[in-house]
């Protein structure tokens, strides 16, 4: 995957350029250099959520706003994000941006954060009605998608839409990853009768986890045709073993976002399809909607950023490229 292109380009640097000079000349652009809003992820190491930094820091710069970029170093650390929530609002930000990690530990944090600061979620949701502005993926639709793309890719491979199939979810309780279950399980109910899930099972957010639940059911089930990993660490582990023990022909798996190795196990056969989100969109827009909020200005309560299926047939359409190939600096 190309993450080398510089994230302003001429024309942008340009932009910004003229947009310093604005700044010196009126009020509203000065406010906002003085405006400090950071952004919440869950786990700072994972490639996914560098491009949603990505897009903030992006943002940051075009809007003159200062963007600390926070988060975890694991998404299971549910703990460690309260924290650095609780740290973020008593910096007394404009605004705070947060993709919680844990649907119900985050509901009563985020409900105490949104006493002091305007909050924008990102992501996954919480328990919580605080937020002023909630921009995702509509992921049970995500989850209707990866089933609707195995369907295809096991009728492909055996002419028929049916057999032994599975899902992986990479933890318990996010709010994204149950959606994404729920899409799923329920598309396949409605949809696909001749598929049958023969298993529905949980990890730790761990790649390694993934990797070792998919050799087991691939020991335990002869019969699998199809497997549903509903997120980026999953789609991982899963397409680690399923290229090992060469069976790409045999099992279609359909992971959940991309990087460089997933995006390999695609090209390669291990993946039969990703299912993608816009996470650089997530991060850009949900800094500049959280500046709107804090300037008091008036915001869409929820924004559906989308979700595509790539294939290896399509990854080379220009819509399908800038989602698998974001400019990360």
């Amino acid at each position: 995957m190309s993450i080398a292109k510089s994230l302003l380009s001429r024309r942008a640097f340009t932009a910004l350029a003229g947009a310093a000079v604005f700044a010196t000349m009126t009020p509203a652009a000065s406010f906002a250099q003085d405006v400090t809003i950071p952004i919440i992820v869950k786990d700072t190491t994972s490639f996914y959520w560098q491009i949603v930094l990505a897009g903030a820091r992006a943002a940051g710069k075009d809007l003159g706003v200062n963007v600390p970029e926070l988060g975890a170093q694991s998404e299971s650390d549910v703990n460690g994000q309260i924290s650095i929530l609780e740290n973020a609002v008593a910096g007394k930000p404009a605004a705070v941006v947060i993709s919680p990690t844990e649907f119900k530990a985050l509901g009563k944090p985020i409900d105490e954060a949104a006493k002091s600061v305007p909050v924008i979620g990102i992501d996954s949701g919480a328990d919580s009605k605080a937020f002023s502005s909630f921009l995702t993926t509509d992921n049970v639709q995500g989850g209707r998608i990866a089933a609707d793309g195995l369907a295809a890719a096991i009728k492909e491979a055996t002419g028929k839409e049916e057999g032994e199939v599975a899902i992986i979810t990479s933890l318990p309780g996010a709010g994204s990853l149950e959606q994404r279950r729920e899409g799923f399980l329920d598309q396949v109910k409605t949809k696909y009768p001749g598929l049958k899930v023969i298993a529905d099972k949980y990890a730790d957010g761990q790649a390694t986890t993934g990797l070792n639940i998919m050799t087991d059911l691939i020991t335990a089930n002869p019969n699998l045709v199809g497997v549903f990993a509903s997120n980026l660490i999953m789609a991982q582990g899963v397409g680690q073993a399923i290229s090992e023990n060469k069976l790409g022909d045999k099992i279609k798996v359909i992971g959940f976002d991309s990087d460089d190795k997933t995006l390999a196990f695609l090209k390669d056969g291990a993946l039969a399809g990703l299912v993608v989100q816009d996470p650089y969109r997530m991060g850009y827009d949900g800094v500049k909607t959280a500046l709107a909020v804090s300037k008091g200005e008036k915001v869409e309560q929820n924004v559906d950023t989308g979700a595509n299926l790539v294939t290896k047939a399509n990854m080379t359409e220009p819509k399908i490229d800038a989602l698998i190939n974001p400019k990360v600096n």
